[in-house]
Formats: C-alpha cells, structure tokens, sequence
C-alpha cells in the first residue's frame, strides 16, 4: 500500500464538509440541527463541524447519559460543548431504558448496547422535531464498512458528514482543527460497558483496519491482491467478511416490487426533489 493513501488536505476537508451541511439543509428547507454529543470523537468532530458551518444559534445539541456512563465521556461531552460555546440540554435516559431492561432478565451486554442506541437515537429524533431540525448523523466510514454500529440506532439520521471518512482520517481531521486533546487521543469506545473499546470489539486496530478497507473498497481490490499489499490473508478474508455480512444495514429496506412504479425501484427522485 502506497505510503500517505489515506491522507488528507485537511482544510479543504473541512471546507467542504462545511458547505455540504449548509447545502443539505438549505435544499431540504431546514436551518436548524439536532446533534447528540457522547464525548467521543466522532459526534466531537460533528458538533464542531455543524456549529461552524451554521452558527451556534442553529444547533440543538444533546447529551443523553446512562447510568452506566462512565464519568470520561461526561467530562468530555461537557468539555465539547464548552469548547463550542453553545447551550445544550442533558436528558438522562436511565428510567427509559431500565423499565425495559427489567421485564428482560439475561439480557446480554450487546442486546443492552443497541437497545441504548435505538433510544437515544428516539429522543433525538423528537427533540428534532420541537426545534424544527435535522438529526446529524456521526458514524464513520470505517463503523458503516464493518458494520459496527446499531441499524436504526448510531446509524439513523438525516445528514452523515463524516460517512466517506476512515477513522484515522476523522482523527487527523479532528488534530487540524484543534479539539481538545484528551478527546482525540483516548481510545475510541461505545461507552457500552466499563473498560469496553471499539478496537477491542472489532477485533483490528483502526490503523490496520482502515488500511485494509481502503484496499478492498476504494481500490476494489480481491482479498489476495489485499493481502499482497503486506497484509495476512486470514484478516483480510475476515474484514471482507464483515463488508459482505452488514450490508443489509447500508441499503434501504428492499421492496416487493408489484406496480409500474416502486418506492426505491424505478420511482426514484433526488432527496431533494419538489413538484
């Protein structure tokens, strides 16, 4: 793999993504975004990103904790917000979740994970509603690749700024601009459980990660001419794997298709689309 393939001109990165914002929501007739803040990197990158390209007047950010959080993405959520300089609002998801989790006893920690995701993702969605905005989206495109986040969950939104980059891109990107670094340099988790990593879950370092996806997705290479690039054919096989196994979660829900025009076959309008 060619040294500096994943590497960006930061500023027009950040340039660009600035403009899609504003252009995505002015063609869906929205001046205002909703955005929750975990206090990872990802939702920080975001929050930066949606607060300089619309002014912080425009963005509604959330914090939705559970009593499971740990106190490192509280202090770093709060200190992204400080670092904005933009109200926000804490709503605490405890009672939601745990009056479902106690009529499921063994429920086990990834069930637990995405029922967290799907609620939050919930409130979001109607406080979007009260302020008239649009949900940011704060998957990368390492996450969306692999499949690891939560169909319906992380993964529903009206605006994914961040989705065609890696999560080494995203952390570069996230340097450029200056975001606190105790937020750039922790380890990347979910915060589903104490101690939990996404690099543990996955099972791969991002660097290797988005090293071997770039070779399979972008450059469309075969698992072997991946795996010639200095790579162990087991762990491309296995990253393939979980491309071809979460793209369900990718395309929209298919439709049985029963009259001269379908919703998502051959009735296809852009996003934007007015009579």
């Amino acid at each position: 793999m060619k040294p500096g393939a994943l590497m960006l001109n930061n500023a027009l990165v950040y340039d660009y993504l600035k403009h899609f914002i504003r252009e995505e929501l002015h063609t869906s007739g929205f001046t205002e975004a909703s955005i929750a803040v975990s206090g990872g990197l990802d939702s920080a990158l975001v929050l930066r990103l949606t607060v300089d390209a619309l002014g912080p007047d425009h963005v509604h950010a959330l914090f939705l904790p559970y009593s499971a959080s740990s106190d490192e993405s509280v202090q770093d959520a709060h200190a992204m917000f400080d670092f904005c300089g933009i109200p926000w609002q804490e709503l605490d998801i405890s009672a939601m979740a745990d009056a479902y989790l106690a009529v499921q006893p063994g429920i086990d920690r990834l069930r637990t994970g995405n029922l967290l995701a799907r609620l939050r993702m919930a409130v979001i969605f109607d406080q979007s509603k009260k302020e008239n905005a649009l949900v940011m989206g704060t998957s990368n495109k390492s996450e969306l690749l692999v499949g690891y986040s939560t169909w319906y969950g992380d993964m529903a939104c009206a605006i994914m700024p961040i989705g065609d980059l890696y999560k080494t891109q995203v952390r570069s990107l996230a340097s450029e601009i200056g975001l606190p670094p105790q937020i750039i340099s922790k380890p990347p988790s979910a915060d589903l459980w104490a101690g939990q990593t996404d690099e543990e879950e996955i099972g791969i370092s991002y660097e290797t990660l988005d090293q071997v996806l770039y070779l399979l997705a972008d450059q469309r290479l075969s698992p072997a001419e991946a795996a010639a690039e200095g790579f162990e054919l087991e762990l491309v096989q296995r990253i393939e794997h979980k491309i071809q196994t979460s793209q369900f979660k990718r395309v929209a829900p298919p439709v049985a298709k029963l009259s001269q025009r379908t919703v998502g076959i051959d009735f296809l309008y852009p996003r934007d689309w007015r009579r």
